[in-house]
C-alpha cells in the first residue's frame, strides 16, 4: 500500500471530499494540457476521468436526506460544472476549463477549511455540521460507496 492510499483510507469523509475535488482539478489541468497539445484523445480522457468525479460528488449528496438547502446548492453547482465542462471540451477551451477549475477550487478550499479547523463547524450551515465523531460526513453527503468503476460511464467529453 502507497502513501496515498493510507492517507485515503485515513481520512475524514470532509478529507475525501477534498480529495475528489482535487483529482477533478488535475485531470482538468491535464485536459488544458492535451488541449495546448491538440491532443484529442488525451483531452477526452481527462474531460471524461474530471466529469466521472463532479457526477460521484452530486451522486453522493443527500438531497432527500437531511441534507437541505446546501445539498441542493451543491447539486446546482456541479449541474453546472459538469455543463461548463463538457461546453469547454467541446468547444477545445482551455480558458473554459480554467473556469471551472477555478470553481472547483473555491469550493474546494470551503472543504478544505471545514476538514482542518473544526471551529469551522460552528459557522457552517446547521445541516453541513459534523457530528463530534471527526470521521463523520457533512449531511449533505451520503457516504462515499461506489456500486460501479467511473470508467463505465456512456458518454463522451
Amino acid at each position: 500500500m502507497n502513501y496515498q492510499q493510507q492517507s485515503l483510507q485515513s481520512a475524514t469523509g470532509v478529507e475525501l471530499i477534498v480529495a475528489l475535488y482535487d483529482g477533478a482539478i488535475r485531470f482538468l489541468h491535464r485536459a488544458i494540457r492535451a488541449v495546448e497539445e491538440d491532443d484529442v484523445i488525451e483531452r477526452r480522457f481527462a474531460v471524461k476521468r474530471a466529469i466521472d468525479i463532479i457526477i460521484y460528488l452530486q451522486a453522493c449528496l443527500r438531497t432527500n436526506m437531511g441534507g437541505g438547502e446546501v445539498a441542493h446548492s451543491l447539486a446546482d453547482f456541479y449541474d453546472a460544472m459538469f455543463q461548463r465542462t463538457l461546453e469547454a471540451s467541446h468547444d477545445n477551451s482551455a480558458e473554459g476549463l480554467l473556469e471551472v477549475i477555478a470553481c472547483l477550487r473555491n469550493v474546494r478550499d470551503a472543504w478544505t477549511i471545514v476538514a482542518r479547523d473544526p471551529q469551522a463547524n460552528g459557522v457552517m450551515p446547521r445541516d453541513m455540521r459534523l457530528s463530534s465523531d471527526t470521521t463523520a460526513q457533512p449531511m449533505a453527503f451520503a457516504a462515499p460507496t461506489p456500486k460501479t468503476e467511473a470508467g463505465n460511464a456512456r458518454w463522451s467529453a
